[in-house]
């Protein structure tokens, strides 16, 4: 069994049009019972929010077929320190990330200032988070993407939040989202796969595509969103695949490019016993 860890915007949809040929994809994919989350770097909406979003948009998601980078930070901040305290510059679905995993939101003496996106923070907010860094709150941020899409076109995005407190305060922030491997790991395990049957596909070179490459996935470009095929040079790495969209992607065909072998050896086995072995195999 292989699955898949998409992104949304480039891949998916563009604004608040759908990428031809994405809604087949993703509906084969539901239909083939094979594994895969949306991935998003955007920690603004819950995970239903976009679940929303997307099946608004046509596309056959449910809300557990997303892993935001918000839900990432706060399982991951879960993990350091149990039940701990966090300022935040935000917006819902990083508050509901962070009050799911046990964390409280406060004014004063945070365990961490924690940044993710956001339209409303005011410069009484950075001045506040900035005091709490250097009293030796630790500075966490959801992501380090400088700007982000909408359909009104780009706008400041995290990365440019904490790249302001981060020349104020002289303290490097700690970044759990793409291309993180936190996120991008804890998005396998979240799927029972092994790092052989993940497949990343993205519109990024930056993030989808090199955090798969740091972590060993396969990897898929799609052009129909902020990379052309030309930018492809200026990079050291390189995806697995390059393709126009989404829409020229089909499971088997993939499946039966990169491991033929695989298809042989497990011919005869049902379904069943192919998602037993990855479960046992992925805890391991």
């Amino acid at each position: 069994m292989h699955g898949y860890l998409i992104d949304m915007d480039g891949v998916i949809y563009r604004g608040i049009d759908v990428i031809p040929g994405a809604d087949r994809f993703i509906h084969a994919l539901r239909a083939a019972d094979v594994p895969f989350l949306f991935l998003t770097n955007n920690s603004q909406r819950t995970r239903l929010d976009v679940a929303t979003k997307l099946q608004r948009l046509g596309i056959d998601a449910e809300e557990r077929h997303v892993f935001t980078c918000a839900m990432a930070t706060a399982r991951f901040l879960a993990q350091q320190k149990p039940n701990g305290t966090a300022y935040v510059i935000g917006e819902g679905g990083l508050l509901t990330a962070l009050h799911n995993n046990g964390y409280a939101i406060v004014d004063k003496d945070p365990d961490y200032v924690v940044v993710g996106e956001g339209r409303t923070f005011n410069f009484e907010m950075v001045e506040a988070a900035l005091r709490m860094i250097l009293a030796g709150a630790k500075l966490v941020a959801t992501n380090l993407d400088a700007n982000c899409p909408t359909h009104n076109g780009m706008r400041p995005g995290c990365g440019s939040i904490v790249a302001m407190l981060e020349t104020a305060s002289g303290v490097k922030a700690f970044s759990v989202g793409k291309p993180s491997p936190i996120m991008l790991r804890a998005a396998r395990k979240e799927l029972a796969l092994t790092t052989d049957q993940t497949i990343v596909i993205g519109d990024t070179m930056e993030t989808d595509i090199l955090g798969g490459v740091q972590l060993g996935f396969k990897t898929i470009l799609v052009l129909s969103g902020g990379t052309s095929r030309e930018d492809l040079a200026r990079y050291t790495y390189r995806p697995d695949m390059v393709v126009e969209s989404i829409a020229e992607l089909e499971h088997g065909n993939l499946v039966r490019e990169w491991f033929p072998g695989e298809v042989r050896e497990r011919g005869g086995m049902g379904f069943d016993a192919r998602r037993e072995e990855m479960l046992v195999s992925a805890r391991t």
